[in-house]
């Protein structure tokens, strides 16, 4: 049996960024080329393993699965066949082989996304925001560290990897805050049961007043701005090309969090997304602020992902 070569799964993974997420296809492009091919290697498996677990295509069409234990199965399978360096036959699952084999990227980080994943699977709710935080881990600051792996960082620089979560972080919450409305529709909630009760509001209709979760949403975005800013305190520790393509990414995201802030009750009539113009604002912003990155420490009371 002959198989796809690297060439011929970075042109497929390639096209999935491009069907899956115009926001990070467009960050992507500002990466050196050999950064590129991987960060679209390993976007195509994390995208491939929500679409098996969701039922959905390229994160569209998101329904409730009638067997998600069978699907979680399949993904760890094939997951598990791409790290041990075996052929899967499944151009996203191989994606994740050629990347991780390349950037000695440790498996415990796939695993953990994996874990997130089971959390949709089996139905999980948030109670508080420590397991909201700790939910934005596994479906998305683990991503940042994969990212950041891909990007050059040693797989042991914590303090790194830590900024690198944060960004992802950032990121979910900004798309749980967007999402409220799609996510109650297909019958998930990622607010947490104590904010809910605070605001009078429960899982099973969030949107029972929108006057009341506008205040959750606004919540949201000020958690997301705070690792954001985070995030962009990191990016001195990147190259100047991967710096510009996370800091254009986190004001591509950011920009996200904040139309829903600014939006109030009305942020769920529509989908909020930012523009072809706002996303290359975004990118010749972050060219400059690229070009002054600084270091900066951490900022305290931030939620730090598992060790």
């Amino acid at each position: 049996m002959r198989f796809p070569g690297r060439d011929a799964i970075v042109a497929t993974a390639g096209e999935s960024i491009a069907r899956g997420s115009r926001s990070f296809a467009a960050a992507s492009k500002l990466f050196d080329p050999k950064t590129r091919e991987r960060a679209w290697l390993l976007y195509a498996w994390c995208r491939r393993c929500d679409d098996i677990v969701d039922g959905q295509d390229h994160g569209h069409g998101m329904t409730r699965v009638a067997d998600p234990a069978a699907r979680l199965g399949e993904v760890r399978e094939r997951t598990a066949a791409a790290l041990a360096g075996e052929w899967v036959g499944d151009s996203a699952f191989d994606a994740l082989r050629i990347v991780a084999a390349e950037t000695g990227m440790p498996h415990r980080f796939a695993w953990d996304l994996i874990d997130g994943f089971a959390l949709d699977a089996e139905d999980w709710r948030p109670q508080s925001e420590d397991d909201l935080l700790r939910y934005c881990y596994h479906v998305a600051g683990v991503v940042g560290c994969m990212m950041a792996v891909v990007m050059g960082v040693r797989p042991d620089n914590e303090a790194v990897l830590d900024r690198a979560c944060d960004l992802g972080l950032a990121f979910q919450l900004a798309n749980i805050a967007r999402d409220i409305g799609e996510d109650a529709e297909a019958g998930r909630c990622y607010l947490p049961a104590d904010w809910l009760a605070e605001m009078g509001l429960t899982a099973a209709d969030p949107m029972a007043d929108r006057n009341a979760l506008a205040i959750l949403g606004t919540r949201l975005a000020d958690r997301a701005e705070g690792y954001e800013i985070s995030a962009r305190g990191g990016a001195a520790a990147l190259s100047f090309r991967s710096a510009w393509a996370v800091l254009a990414a986190a004001d591509i995201y950011g920009g996200i969090a904040r139309k829903v802030r600014a939006r109030g009750p009305q942020a769920w009539d529509s989908r909020t997304t930012t523009s072809g113009r706002e996303k290359l604002g975004a990118i010749v912003k972050a060219w400059g602020e690229a070009r002054r990155r600084a270091p900066t420490p951490r900022p305290a009371g931030l939620w730090t992902r598992p060790r």
